[in-house]
């Protein structure tokens, strides 16, 4: 019967394992249709981005409540994790807790201890945020963009967790061989009197069943994560490492239109000299984004990164003057519309094929777009380093230099700059009268 039950603890660990690498595998492939670009620059300043705002959470707790309870979540989650090795190894080899084999009775004890009272910590954490979303349900929890799947995703999550530290600690309750030791039920030992007076049999089979429900829902989780916001917990690392690192004000220019402006302020510049580095040669196929393959594959990773909450949106004063604007839906947007392209590249053996639908006016509207101030509140508010403003603008440079579809005003103002050097409708002669002022 052991034997039996090694085998298929065996063979679900490799479906679960073996599902998930299948979707880690498509999600490489869908980041990577974006457009190359090159961030092998300032590795260091990469690494210390990516260890300070990913593994140590700097730009969460700058909202305190939620900060706190995030990074509590965060670090029992992890950590009472571990003790998933013990399992995997348990079930591979049909040992029950092989851990007091390779440890002291204090150390095992200790770490058992300290993994449940993470587990309580996480439990209580996540009880305040489900009140948080459903009974106070905070404003950037209540946007539009936030109904139907999303905000069941996010109650989901908070489910999964529950159910999870529950089963461990029910697991350790009912283990008559580890209550006995007295040593790491720290919490499990309020719990295991609600179990007196069942045969041992039961309290056995109770135990199996946490067990297995326990290692089951873990591989569940994790697969899981590929369908949700969540799957932040594993990209949050190489995003932050890829996250942009010039002053967030400082925008991106196409080489192509730089070097053009440069030979039109150049009085000496030969306009039929071979093309520089840079030059035509370099010239893209398109100006700026209208769909998802437009973008870099950094942009696309943003998308996949987007935890969802609201901090970009809430921050954004387009946003807050009512205007139709919210970063988090611009992430949300390409997300879907790069799972869409994803599913049809599936369904066409490796190959896309036009199904006339783009980023630009399907997903995404150029009231949207026109909304943002370009002020950075966005990018500066996220957590995990996301730029919703490099796509917004790679958006509106194709509206204007592939369709000439900016705003009256805009077309206004770039025509005076054209004419005058300037914004305003006033000749380069009286640019300094109000001096005289």
């Amino acid at each position: 019967m052991s034997y039996i039950s090694n085998v298929l603890f065996a063979v679900i660990l490799v479906l679960g394992i073996g599902y998930f690498a299948k979707n880690v595998k498509k999600l490489i492939r869908n980041i990577k249709l974006g457009r190359d670009i090159d961030v092998s620059d300032n590795q260091s300043q990469r690494w210390e981005n990516m260890i300070r705002i990913a593994l140590g959470q700097s730009k969460m707790v700058r909202r305190p409540v939620s900060g706190v309870l995030h990074v509590i979540v965060y670090i029992g989650f992890i950590i009472i994790n571990i003790e998933v090795l013990e399992i995997i190894l348990d079930g591979l080899f049909g040992t029950h807790r092989i851990g007091l084999k390779v440890l002291p009775i204090s150390v095992y004890g200790f770490l058992i201890g300290t993994f449940e009272v993470l587990a309580c910590l996480v439990l209580v954490s996540v009880t305040v945020f489900w009140v948080r979303r459903n009974v106070i349900k905070l404003a950037r929890f209540m946007k539009s963009e936030m109904s139907g799947w999303p905000k069941q995703d996010g109650n989901l999550i908070l489910y999964f967790e529950v159910v999870l530290m529950t089963l461990f600690l029910v697991m350790n309750a009912t283990d008559s061989q580890f209550q006995s030791l007295n040593s790491g039920n720290v919490i499990s030992q309020f719990i295991a009197p609600c179990f007196e007076g069942m045969p041992e049999n039961g309290l056995h089979l109770i135990e199996r069943g946490a067990w297995w429900l326990h290692i089951i829902g873990i591989l569940i989780f994790l697969n899981y994560l590929y369908f949700s916001k969540h799957l932040h917990i594993l990209l949050a690392f190489p995003n932050t490492f890829y996250g942009k690192l010039q002053p967030k004000g400082q925008m991106d220019n196409l080489e192509a239109v730089a070097n053009e402006v440069k030979m039109m302020m150049d009085p000496d510049a030969d306009p039929f000299a071979a093309p520089a580095e840079g030059g035509e040669d370099d010239i893209p196929e398109k100006f700026g984004a209208s769909d998802v393959q437009d973008l870099n594959w950094v942009q696309l990773l943003n998308a996949y990164t987007c935890t969802e909450c609201g901090r970009c949106t809430s921050e954004c004063p387009a946003n807050l003057t009512g205007k139709k604007l919210s970063p988090r839906k611009i992430m949300m947007d390409t997300r879907d519309r790069l799972e869409e392209v994803g599913k049809n590249i599936d369904a066409n053996n490796g190959e896309f094929k036009g199904d006339g639908k783009q980023l630009l006016d399907d997903y995404i509207t150029r009231e949207e777009l026109w909304a943002c101030t370009s002020c950075n509140a966005c990018t500066e508010a996220c957590p995990v380093s996301i730029d919703p403003l490099s796509i917004i603008l790679d958006m509106r440079r194709y509206l204007v230099m592939e369709q000439s579809a900016a705003p009256a005003e805009l077309n206004t103002m770039m025509t005076n700059i054209e004419n005058n050097g300037a914004p305003w409708p006033y000749n380069q002669m009286d640019r300094l009268n109000w001096k005289n002022e």
